[in-house]
């Protein structure tokens, strides 16, 4: 039998409240614990004394004991000193997702498109007047060789 340190949902919808228990980590989440040695109120301000409150004393037996706790009771059991969490790193968190990367990408596409064409406009009216003085030339040149 293992044992876990962790939350319990209890309150109301939209309106969560916690109580950090002892259970085997085959009960369901909300179903049998074995001792419940805190509550967690996720609505109260961070800094809130009431947030959180943990009966240590218990809740270092049960780690004496070889108890695991999840990863958000061990943020918990940290600020208390009782258990050291490493920071998590998650480069990738940020970043978004495929979709998301496609549809700027298509973005990127069509702006470089509108780009090109305006470039192509503004240069067609330019070609349209050296290409008015070609046939002159080449009229020019029809004559020359007619003369010769």
């Amino acid at each position: 039998m293992t044992v876990k340190i962790r939350l319990s949902r209890a309150g109301s919808k939209k309106r969560p409240y916690y109580h950090i228990v002892v259970a085997d980590e085959r009960a369901p989440r909300d179903g049998r614990y074995i001792e419940r040695i805190g509550a967690y109120n996720p609505m109260l301000a961070k800094d809130s004394g009431e947030r959180v409150k943990l009966d240590k004393e218990r809740a270092e037996h049960w780690l004496s004991v070889g108890a695991q706790a999840t990863d958000r009771v061990a943020r918990f059991l940290d600020a208390e000193g009782l258990v050291k969490r490493e920071a998590r790193n998650n480069p990738k968190k940020g970043e978004p997702g495929q979709k998301a990367k496609d549809r700027i990408q298509e973005k990127l596409d069509a702006e470089e498109a509108k780009k090109q064409a305006e470039a192509e406009a503004a240069a067609a009216p330019a070609e349209e007047a050296p290409a008015e003085e070609a046939p002159a030339e080449e009229a020019v040149s029809e004559d020359e060789q007619a003369a010769e």
